[in-house]
């Protein structure tokens, strides 16, 4: 018995902040910005929307695809780096705004891995049989994290929301997971703030080494993506369809072109969404299912990585 996603859904904030907006923030150009990311505009949360009410929208359209109710969730995965608070867990906030009662709700946090990580947990869940109906978020207020005047990183990113429910089947589903990490790496993409005694030490805001944190990636991707075809006996031939984690164009493209695919069998959102952290899998994911790019019985790579530093991978049979 796999565990198969019977369900996707996705939320973004209604705000959207363009490059041409950042120009008059930063000393910064859309042409700077595309060039080396990719990215043309992001989506902000409002100061009132919590990483909860954004996975809120997103499981809802993931369980109405499926055509369950929360009376049916056994299990709620959160992934997120950026919680509503220190606890409870954004997976029992959501839980509460779902109405879904006594179900296991927990979060991950993997970074941009998390929902990789999340999804890999779920998949064993519904494989032992302990679960037979499972909600899996990814859900970041990115923004909360951002030095707006430090154009490093505050152009990067992007707030949103993406889901999936998971059931049994006995044929379709998910093939195999594969995660990874190395905290020695953990300088190198970071945000080392916490809260002693009611006050934020450290420093709160994102800290990157962009060409570390890029030489990093390109390596750990593609090894991560070929010890995923290996253990399924298949070459990037034979995959239908690659949805990465939506960091930097240049880094997806650099995984394409090492698993031999074509770049019309690549699945992007980052130009308008920028990088949403745990939600941008399964936000690209969404994007391609209902879209209709991805059909039944097509297999699907789902990659990514993230500070710890952290990646991973899982293959699906749709």
């Amino acid at each position: 018995m796999r565990s198969r996603i019977v369900g996707t859904g996705s939320y973004l904030p209604a705000q959207s902040l363009s490059n041409q907006e950042l120009e008059s923030r930063i000393d910064t150009t859309d042409e700077w910005i595309f060039q080396r990311t990719g990215i043309r505009s992001r989506h902000v949360a409002a100061e009132n929307e919590h990483t909860s009410d954004l996975a809120l929208q997103a499981a809802r359209q993931a369980m109405e695809m499926a055509g369950v109710t929360a009376a049916d969730l056994d299990l709620i995965i959160v992934a997120t780096t950026t919680p509503d608070m220190i606890f409870p867990s954004t997976a029992c906030l959501l839980q509460a705004k779902l109405g879904a009662r006594s179900c296991a709700a927990f979060d991950v946090q993997a970074v941009c891995t998390g929902f990789v990580y999340a999804l890999a947990t779920a998949d064993k869940f519904v494989n032992s049989g302990q679960s037979k109906c499972a909600l899996v978020v990814g859900a970041e207020k990115f923004s909360r994290l951002l030095d707006w005047s430090d154009r490093r990183t505050c152009v990067l990113f992007g707030d949103g929301a993406g889901a999936v429910v998971l059931k049994p089947d006995p044929e379709h589903g998910i093939l195999s997971t594969h995660l990874k990490a190395d905290g020695s790496q953990s300088h190198i993409l970071q945000v080392p703030g916490f809260v002693d005694n009611g006050e934020i030490g450290g420093h709160a805001f994102v800290q990157m080494d962009g060409q570390a944190v890029f030489r990093f990636a390109v390596k750990a991707l593609d090894e991560i993506c070929k010890e995923t075809l290996a253990a399924n006996g298949i070459e990037g031939k034979d995959i239908d369809w690659l949805v990465p984690h939506q960091a930097n164009i240049r880094i997806i493209m650099a995984t394409a072109e090492k698993l031999g695919m074509p770049t019309d069998r690549i699945v992007t959102t980052l130009e308008r969404q920028g990088n949403t952290s745990a939600a941008s899998v399964p936000l690209a994911l969404d994007t391609a299912v209902r879209d209709g790019r991805i059909q039944r019985g097509q297999t699907v790579l789902l990659e990514a990585v993230g500070g710890g530093m952290t990646w991973g991978a899982a293959l699906l049979r749709w």
